[in-house]
């Protein structure tokens, strides 16, 4: 029981952060940087890849 309602915790934080880190990447001021620099800031592919990572670890805790 006590692994079920962690894994649900993780899936639906790594869910928010996901949706965070898609924010950051599709801001304004990251489209800028990306058009002039090409660089994607470091904290969307932190919300994004820390989000898909605790999704999976998530359902893994629900099996």
């Amino acid at each position: 029981m006590n692994n079920k309602v962690i894994g649900i915790a993780m899936i639906v934080i790594g869910v928010a952060l996901g949706v965070w880190g898609y924010d950051i990447y599709d801001s304004a001021s990251a489209q800028i940087s990306r058009t002039f620099s090409g660089d994607t800031p470091i904290e969307a592919w932190v919300g994004m890849v820390g989000g898909a990572i605790l999704i999976l670890v998530g359902i893994l805790r629900l099996k």
